[in-house]
């Protein structure tokens, strides 16, 4: 049986913590928030958006889910994303991979997982793409790496290509989608270059990232 016990001893020290680190920091964070950043990532346990990125409460927005997808029929993710780019105003979308991604091994894997297996067609997707240059890769953590990146540019693409973020495009609103992958091995963040600020962006950022994962050396981790 879980023991909650030490979720609320924790929470409790955690609030003590908190209180006399950051004078009011609850009675300001209960006005409202203001976060600079949304964050769209993997589930994964070992990915925390905060302490990754060193952030506070009320400075990054999260959503997470399976292997970072972006799907354009998932109203889970459109409304968080919705009510970031509307409401929030957030002016920096972080789409966030990361190496060692369970979902993305399942696809090079090909086994059958269940019901996963439906949400990972859209990772499958990536793979069929740019499989030449996946399986090009003779060390099976090499084409694993290709791919958690690959499907971070990707996923890019899909934010950038919805009503939400090129409706904010046209009203004026500045809004840049990024695309980041972390290392496990080594707890630090990579910018895959893949960066979209503008609806002339859908056609050069993705082919820009691409060509530069070609020329980067191949990471150890």
């Amino acid at each position: 049986m879980c023991n909650m016990d030490r979720v609320f001893r924790n929470n409790q020290e955690w609030a003590q913590r908190m209180s006399e680190d950051y004078r009011d920091v609850f009675r300001t964070l209960e006005q409202g928030q203001t976060p600079n950043y949304m964050w769209i990532g993997c589930s994964d346990s070992r990915v925390p958006a905060n302490q990754i990125t060193g952030l506070q409460q009320g400075e990054i927005f999260v959503h997470r889910n399976v292997a970072n997808v972006v799907n354009h029929s998932d109203l889970n993710l459109l409304s968080a994303l919705q009510f970031a780019v509307e409401v929030l105003k957030v002016p920096n979308i972080l789409v966030v991979g990361h190496f060692g991604c369970g979902g993305v091994k399942a696809v090079l894997e090909g086994n059958r997982h269940g019901l996963v297996d439906n949400w990972l067609q859209h990772v499958r997707d990536v793979y069929g793409f740019h499989k030449q240059f996946i399986d090009d890769a003779i060390d099976p953590k090499e084409r694993w790496r290709r791919l958690c990146k690959l499907n971070v540019v990707h996923q890019v693409t899909n934010v950038a290509r919805t009503t939400i973020v090129q409706d904010a495009w046209e009203r004026g609103q500045k809004v840049s989608v990024h695309g980041l992958v972390y290392g496990l091995h080594d707890g630090l963040l990579r910018d895959l270059e893949a960066t979209h600020s503008c609806l002339e962006d859908l056609g050069r950022a993705g082919p820009h990232a691409l060509d530069l994962m070609l020329r980067q050396p191949q990471e150890s981790c």
